[in-house]
């Protein structure tokens, strides 16, 4: 199949690129230097070059604090961008895969949430996330919604400075040797070669819907942070920090941990726990800079 994915030089686009390559499918990236999401033209025409069976769409304005900042360009962004891509794909006759967030939930139901739950963001970033899936379950019926949660992987996030959380807290511990961690904030750390793995493994059904797709399992910030500095053997002194030392400058669910009830559902669901993916990704970083000091 040809497979076109918007926002190819990010941080999920990257592998989700390579998963479908690596499947034997010919790619298309596509960066914002080919397609403006805002602009509908753009759209249409940069998909009539792809000529791609599937869309998938990793592009989006998520830097939460940005949105709250430039709301009419998170609305341009997060939500024309879909419905443009909606209604091209529909013309074009293309699947259309699209990639959301846990932030369309306000997090107080303190267990799992799973894709029956009644969405209540608490932020710009969120609505507009929220107001994207539904324009694009409303365009194109050959569609799919992925809402997945605290993602991470080896290319950088060009919008939130290029650095994951797991190389944040490594980065802290060689320049601090003392780290402090919330742990009453709760999700479901996803690295981001295992969920291009769970799209193109979805992409390969005929079930079109909204899933939930994060790892398996969930922790707090600070159980996430100590099983970094477990397997990554790096001593330092990991504390609790107390709610308020942190002040989130926008509201942020607490909780928004995801539950895959629709991909285990149709039997598609192949995410591993949360650790194993923390481990292959500290595994593979520890691999790459021992190949560079060789």
């Amino acid at each position: 199949m040809k497979i076109a994915v918007i926002g190819a030089n990010g941080q999920l686009g990257e592998d989700v690129a390579r998963a479908f390559a690596e499947r034997g499918d010919e790619v298309c990236g596509l960066t914002h230097a080919d397609i403006e999401l805002s602009s509908l033209e753009s759209v249409a025409a940069a998909l009539r070059v792809a000529e791609a069976e599937i869309v998938v769409n990793t592009a989006a304005m998520h830097h939460v604090e940005n949105c709250e900042k430039q709301p009419e360009l998170a609305y341009e962004v997060n939500v024309a961008g879909a419905r443009n891509l909606a209604t091209a794909t529909r013309d074009l006759g293309t699947v259309l895969i699209h990639i959301s967030t846990d932030y369309v939930f306000d997090g107080r139901k303190g267990s799992p949430y799973v894709e029956s739950d009644q969405p209540n963001p608490l932020n710009v970033y969120g609505r507009t996330k929220l107001e994207g899936e539904r324009q694009v379950q409303d365009i194109n019926p050959k569609h799919y919604v992925l809402r997945t949660a605290a993602i991470y992987g080896n290319h950088p996030c060009r919008a939130k400075g290029g650095q994951n959380f797991v190389d944040l807290m490594l980065r802290l511990a060689r320049e601090r040797g003392r780290v402090r961690v919330v742990d009453n904030e709760f999700t479901s750390p996803t690295a981001t070669p295992d969920l291009a793995r769970q799209i193109v493994a979805l992409s390969r059904a005929d079930v079109y819907g909204l899933y939930h797709a994060t790892a398996e399992g969930s922790c707090s910030w600070n159980e996430f942070a100590r099983e970094i500095f477990r397997v990554a053997d790096v001593p330092v002194t990991l504390e609790v920090a107390s709610p308020n030392e942190f002040p989130a400058k926008v509201p942020r669910p607490a909780y928004s941990v995801l539950e895959n009830r629709g991909l285990k559902a149709h039997n598609l669901n192949v995410f591993r726990p949360w650790q194993d993916g923390l481990h292959t990704y500290l595994s593979e970083k520890q691999l790459a800079v021992a190949s560079q000091q060789a």
